[in-house]
């Protein structure tokens, strides 16, 4: 499995993983904001955007193997890994199982506590409903809280850009991740074990991962930090790219000297 992965810039390398259910497009921003003081890699995760979904069962633990062979493809040892959402869930499995490869940790929009019954549930009836050739159980019940009130009211052309990636998920690999999602651990463990600087960004207006979920992740690392993006509800990086970009600029330069 090769994931398919767009790149931009030179230096630190900085790994960031797409949230649920859109794809490494999500980061044009960052690929763009980014790119003058680190090497930003966006990888499209199994069955997203250019990359295949495979027949393995579903397990973030084995998307994390994924960005690993990602790693070992473009030459490099140790990155900065992060991601949003489902990609956070992806950076807390990598932290797990190559512990030696982290450089430095950023958790967006996401939480270390695994799914409550109800909202395994959940994702396996919105797993059922996309194979049965339901696209629109999608745009009503997934996309509404993937945006902050802010962004519906103000920001339209991002509001149509985030409608049109969660239209395009491709229903395999849709059910494939939520019952990869509902399948993972508790990773408060994993967290506090980490040995690398961190960064955990929350959403003002975030209802999926408030900010207390951001703050719960922060008191288990040692050193962990918390920014709040304002006027931003789950999708931080799209909402509020430049916010976004500031935060991860400023906890590169403070914590591994990127410039």
């Amino acid at each position: 499995m090769q994931l398919y992965t767009r790149s931009a810039g030179t230096g630190l390398p900085v790994v960031l993983l797409h949230a649920f259910p859109l794809s490494s497009a999500m980061w044009l921003a960052q690929r763009e904001g980014l790119a003058a003081s680190c090497r930003v890699i966006t990888p499209d995760l199994r069955g997203f955007g250019g990359s295949t979904l495979g027949d393995d069962e579903p397990s973030v633990e084995l998307m994390a193997d994924d960005v690993a062979r990602v790693l070992d493809a473009e030459g490099i040892d140790r990155a900065v890994v992060g991601g949003l959402s489902m990609g956070g869930y992806v950076t807390m499995a990598f932290c797990r199982r190559h512990p030696d490869r982290v450089l430095g940790v950023i958790l967006a929009s996401t939480k270390a506590s695994p799914d409550a019954e109800p909202a395994r549930a959940n994702r396996e009836r919105i797993a059922q409903a996309v194979l049965a050739d339901d696209r629109e159980v999608l745009v009503k019940e997934v996309l509404p809280a993937l945006i902050g009130p802010t962004t519906k009211q103000r920001r339209a052309m991002v509001f149509g850009r985030v409608k049109g990636l969660v239209q395009s998920a491709p229903p395999k690999a849709v059910a494939w991740a939520q019952r990869a999602m509902a399948a993972r651990p508790d990773s408060f463990g994993t967290l506090g074990a980490l040995k690398a600087p961190a960064l955990v960004l929350a959403g003002e207006e975030d209802e999926l991962t408030p900010p207390a979920d951001a703050e719960a992740m922060a008191r288990t690392m040692p050193g962990g930090r918390v920014e709040i993006i304002a006027q931003a509800g789950h999708l931080t990086a799209v909402e509020q790219p430049e916010a976004f970009n500031t935060a991860v600029a400023r906890f590169l330069s403070a914590e591994l000297g990127a410039v």
